[in-house]
Protein backbone atom coordinates (compact mmCIF):
# COMPACT_ATOMS: atom_id res chain seq x y z
CA UNK A 1 0.00 0.00 0.00
CA UNK A 2 2.92 2.34 -0.55
CA UNK A 3 0.92 4.26 -3.18
CA UNK A 4 -1.96 4.85 -0.78
CA UNK A 5 -3.47 8.28 -0.29
CA UNK A 6 -4.53 8.99 3.28
CA UNK A 7 -7.94 10.63 3.62
CA UNK A 8 -9.26 12.13 6.85
CA UNK A 9 -13.04 11.66 6.91
CA UNK A 10 -13.72 14.54 9.27
CA UNK A 11 -14.55 18.21 9.25
CA UNK A 12 -12.78 18.71 12.59
CA UNK A 13 -10.06 21.39 12.43
CA UNK A 14 -8.24 19.94 15.45
CA UNK A 15 -8.04 16.44 13.91
CA UNK A 16 -6.67 18.02 10.75
CA UNK A 17 -4.14 20.00 12.76
CA UNK A 18 -3.01 16.90 14.68
CA UNK A 19 -2.21 15.00 11.48
CA UNK A 20 -0.63 18.04 9.87
CA UNK A 21 1.51 18.65 12.95
CA UNK A 22 2.72 15.04 12.81
CA UNK A 23 3.94 15.59 9.25
CA UNK A 24 1.40 13.30 7.60
CA UNK A 25 0.41 13.99 3.99
CA UNK A 26 -3.34 13.63 3.65
CA UNK A 27 -6.48 15.06 2.14
CA UNK A 28 -9.72 15.94 3.91
CA UNK A 29 -13.23 14.87 2.99
CA UNK A 30 -16.09 15.76 5.31
CA UNK A 31 -18.57 12.86 5.25
CA UNK A 32 -22.33 13.25 5.20
CA UNK A 33 -23.50 11.11 8.11
CA UNK A 34 -26.53 11.57 10.36
CA UNK A 35 -24.62 10.99 13.58
CA UNK A 36 -27.55 11.85 15.81
CA UNK A 37 -29.83 9.26 14.21
CA UNK A 38 -27.15 6.55 14.30
CA UNK A 39 -26.34 7.29 17.93
CA UNK A 40 -29.99 7.33 18.96
CA UNK A 41 -30.67 4.00 17.26
CA UNK A 42 -27.59 2.38 18.78
CA UNK A 43 -28.49 3.54 22.29
CA UNK A 44 -32.02 2.21 21.83
CA UNK A 45 -30.55 -1.15 20.78
CA UNK A 46 -28.39 -1.23 23.92
CA UNK A 47 -25.02 -0.81 22.16
CA UNK A 48 -22.25 0.15 24.58
CA UNK A 49 -20.80 3.65 24.23
CA UNK A 50 -17.27 2.62 23.07
CA UNK A 51 -18.84 0.51 20.32
CA UNK A 52 -21.07 3.43 19.30
CA UNK A 53 -17.98 5.63 18.92
CA UNK A 54 -16.40 2.98 16.68
CA UNK A 55 -19.62 2.54 14.73
CA UNK A 56 -19.84 6.28 14.05
CA UNK A 57 -16.16 6.43 13.07
CA UNK A 58 -16.66 3.57 10.60
CA UNK A 59 -19.82 5.16 9.17
CA UNK A 60 -17.87 8.34 8.48
CA UNK A 61 -15.06 6.43 6.77
CA UNK A 62 -17.49 4.40 4.66
CA UNK A 63 -19.31 7.58 3.54
CA UNK A 64 -16.19 8.91 1.80
CA UNK A 65 -15.66 8.31 -1.92
CA UNK A 66 -12.11 6.98 -2.27
CA UNK A 67 -9.81 5.16 -4.64
CA UNK A 68 -8.91 1.46 -4.33
CA UNK A 69 -5.58 2.10 -2.59
CA UNK A 70 -6.71 4.93 -0.34
CA UNK A 71 -6.66 4.67 3.43
CA UNK A 72 -9.62 6.45 5.03
CA UNK A 73 -9.44 7.59 8.64
CA UNK A 74 -12.74 7.94 10.50
CA UNK A 75 -12.97 9.20 14.07
CA UNK A 76 -15.64 9.98 16.62
CA UNK A 77 -15.77 11.09 20.22
CA UNK A 78 -18.59 10.80 22.74
CA UNK A 79 -18.79 12.56 26.11
CA UNK A 80 -20.25 10.68 29.06
CA UNK A 81 -20.88 11.89 32.60
CA UNK A 82 -22.82 10.16 35.36
CA UNK A 83 -24.17 7.67 32.83
CA UNK A 84 -25.51 10.37 30.52
CA UNK A 85 -24.39 10.89 26.91
CA UNK A 86 -23.95 14.43 25.60
CA UNK A 87 -23.96 16.00 22.14
CA UNK A 88 -22.26 19.26 21.20
CA UNK A 89 -23.98 22.27 22.79
CA UNK A 90 -26.11 24.22 20.32
CA UNK A 91 -25.96 27.64 21.98
CA UNK A 92 -23.66 29.61 24.30
CA UNK A 93 -26.34 29.40 27.00
CA UNK A 94 -26.34 25.62 26.69
CA UNK A 95 -22.53 25.62 26.80
CA UNK A 96 -22.56 27.64 30.03
CA UNK A 97 -25.14 25.34 31.60
CA UNK A 98 -23.14 22.29 30.50
CA UNK A 99 -19.85 23.58 31.91
CA UNK A 100 -21.47 24.60 35.20
CA UNK A 101 -22.89 21.08 35.54
CA UNK A 102 -19.45 19.62 34.75
CA UNK A 103 -17.81 21.87 37.38
CA UNK A 104 -16.06 19.90 40.19
CA UNK A 105 -17.07 16.68 38.45
CA UNK A 106 -15.41 14.00 36.32
CA UNK A 107 -16.45 13.19 32.79
CA UNK A 108 -15.16 10.75 30.17
CA UNK A 109 -14.32 11.23 26.52
CA UNK A 110 -14.76 7.97 24.65
CA UNK A 111 -13.10 7.83 21.26
CA UNK A 112 -13.43 5.55 18.28
CA UNK A 113 -10.87 5.46 15.47
CA UNK A 114 -11.05 3.48 12.23
CA UNK A 115 -8.81 3.00 9.19
CA UNK A 116 -10.60 1.62 6.17
CA UNK A 117 -9.54 0.47 2.70
CA UNK A 118 -12.57 -0.17 0.50
CA UNK A 119 -10.76 -2.46 -1.94
CA UNK A 120 -9.32 -4.92 0.55
CA UNK A 121 -11.91 -4.45 3.27
CA UNK A 122 -9.03 -3.67 5.63
CA UNK A 123 -10.41 -2.24 8.83
CA UNK A 124 -8.29 -1.25 11.82
CA UNK A 125 -10.00 0.01 14.95
CA UNK A 126 -8.91 1.66 18.16
CA UNK A 127 -10.89 2.68 21.24
CA UNK A 128 -9.78 5.23 23.81
CA UNK A 129 -11.18 6.43 27.12
CA UNK A 130 -9.92 9.54 28.88
CA UNK A 131 -11.12 10.75 32.26
CA UNK A 132 -11.08 14.47 33.01
CA UNK A 133 -11.68 16.21 36.34
CA UNK A 134 -12.91 19.79 36.23
CA UNK A 135 -12.01 22.18 39.01
CA UNK A 136 -14.48 24.19 41.06
CA UNK A 137 -14.15 27.42 39.09
CA UNK A 138 -16.19 30.53 39.87
CA UNK A 139 -19.09 31.80 37.78
CA UNK A 140 -17.07 34.92 37.07
CA UNK A 141 -14.27 32.79 35.65
CA UNK A 142 -16.78 30.84 33.53
CA UNK A 143 -18.36 34.00 32.13
CA UNK A 144 -14.94 35.39 31.23
CA UNK A 145 -13.92 32.07 29.68
CA UNK A 146 -17.04 31.94 27.50
CA UNK A 147 -16.57 35.56 26.42
CA UNK A 148 -12.95 34.94 25.41
CA UNK A 149 -13.58 31.63 23.65
CA UNK A 150 -16.74 32.61 21.82
CA UNK A 151 -18.83 30.29 19.66
CA UNK A 152 -15.83 28.18 18.61
CA UNK A 153 -16.49 26.03 21.67
CA UNK A 154 -19.82 24.96 20.18
CA UNK A 155 -17.84 22.74 17.82
CA UNK A 156 -16.58 20.63 20.75
CA UNK A 157 -18.65 18.14 22.71
CA UNK A 158 -17.32 19.36 26.07
CA UNK A 159 -17.55 23.08 25.22
CA UNK A 160 -13.82 23.49 25.75
CA UNK A 161 -10.59 23.39 23.78
CA UNK A 162 -8.23 21.42 25.96
CA UNK A 163 -5.25 22.39 23.80
CA UNK A 164 -5.83 26.07 24.63
CA UNK A 165 -7.51 28.15 27.32
CA UNK A 166 -9.81 25.24 28.16
CA UNK A 167 -6.93 23.59 30.03
CA UNK A 168 -7.59 26.09 32.83
CA UNK A 169 -10.87 24.32 33.58
CA UNK A 170 -9.16 21.13 34.80
CA UNK A 171 -7.28 19.74 37.76
CA UNK A 172 -6.54 16.23 36.51
CA UNK A 173 -6.63 14.16 33.34
CA UNK A 174 -6.11 10.42 33.00
CA UNK A 175 -5.42 9.42 29.43
CA UNK A 176 -3.66 10.34 26.25
CA UNK A 177 -3.44 14.04 25.27
CA UNK A 178 -4.26 13.41 21.60
CA UNK A 179 -7.23 11.23 22.56
CA UNK A 180 -8.62 14.13 24.58
CA UNK A 181 -8.44 16.19 21.38
CA UNK A 182 -10.32 13.52 19.42
CA UNK A 183 -7.66 11.57 17.53
CA UNK A 184 -5.49 8.86 19.14
CA UNK A 185 -2.39 9.79 17.17
CA UNK A 186 0.28 7.37 18.38
CA UNK A 187 -1.69 4.13 17.77
CA UNK A 188 -2.78 5.56 14.40
CA UNK A 189 0.79 6.30 13.36
CA UNK A 190 1.78 2.79 14.38
CA UNK A 191 -0.92 1.29 12.19
CA UNK A 192 -0.04 3.49 9.22
CA UNK A 193 3.60 2.37 9.53
CA UNK A 194 2.56 -1.28 9.80
CA UNK A 195 0.65 -1.18 6.52
CA UNK A 196 3.29 0.88 4.71
CA UNK A 197 1.17 4.02 4.32
CA UNK A 198 3.93 6.10 5.96
CA UNK A 199 7.66 5.51 6.36
CA UNK A 200 8.88 3.14 9.06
Amino acid sequence: MSAATIILASGSPIRRDILKGAGIKFSVCKPSVDESALKKRALKDGVQVPEIALMLAQAKAEAVDAGPNDIIIGADQIMEMDGQIFDKPKTMAEAKSRLWMMRANTHRLIGGLVCLNKKTGLIWTHKSVTSLMMRGFSEQFLDDYLKREGEDILYTVGAYKFEGRGAQLFTDVKGDFFSVLGLSLLPLLGHLRDIGAIDK
